[in-house]
């Protein structure tokens, strides 16, 4: 153990041993040159492995979004290229960046179908009497977030069943079963309501 105390970071480590078995093809060594700094390197880089990623974007989303997340993976490589140290091959590492890319691309889609549901929502609650606007949220409130999502959604916003397991990223089934039982809940609620 003499050497450990010679080394006080992971980078020295990292700088002094490195590892680089995958050197032997073009993109890596591109990318192990760009990282060390050479700027031609860079877009030799690029070039090699482009088509590659703007495939992988194209499957995993839409070939119209393709060239944007191509850029975007591309930006985000860049920025991680001082950490990439030759492990894997850089068509690995950048496939991996770009399906990461895919990925955080796709949940932000969600969010957005997410908040135009709940602005339609809170656009057709406005058209309806005050009254029973309350009596709704009311009976509503009683409700497992769960149930109420899957419920206001297919019953009061609209979505189909498929939209709405889209959109609450569960299987079609479950949203058809949570708004069963959410039904039930409610025939029940507006029994009590009704007698007392």
């Amino acid at each position: 153990m003499p050497y450990a105390t010679e080394f006080t970071s992971h980078h020295d480590l990292r700088t002094v041993f490195r590892v680089e078995p995958h050197a032997e093809d073009d993109a890596t060594r591109h990318a192990l040159a760009a990282r060390d700094g050479d700027p031609v390197a860079v877009a030799a880089f690029v070039r090699s492995t482009q088509a590659d990623v703007w495939r992988l974007c194209a499957a995993l989303v839409d070939p119209q979004s393709a060239d944007d997340l191509a850029q975007e993976c591309y930006l985000r490589a860049l920025k991680a290229l001082p950490g990439f140290a030759g492990r894997s091959t850089a068509r690995t590492w950048l496939l991996g960046i770009a399906r990461r890319t895919c990925a955080d691309h796709l949940r932000s889609l969600m969010r957005r179908r997410r908040l135009d549901v709940l602005l339609r929502l809170h656009a057709r609650q406005e058209s309806v009497a005050p009254q029973e606007s309350i009596a709704v949220n009311d009976l509503l409130e009683h409700l497992h977030p769960d149930r109420r999502a899957a419920f206001v959604l297919t019953q009061l916003a609209g979505l189909t069943y498929a939209e709405a397991a889209e959109v609450e990223e569960v299987a079609i089934g479950t949203i058809r079963s949570r708004v069963a039982r959410a039904r039930d809940e409610l025939t029940t609620l507006w029994d009590r309501t009704a007698t007392a």
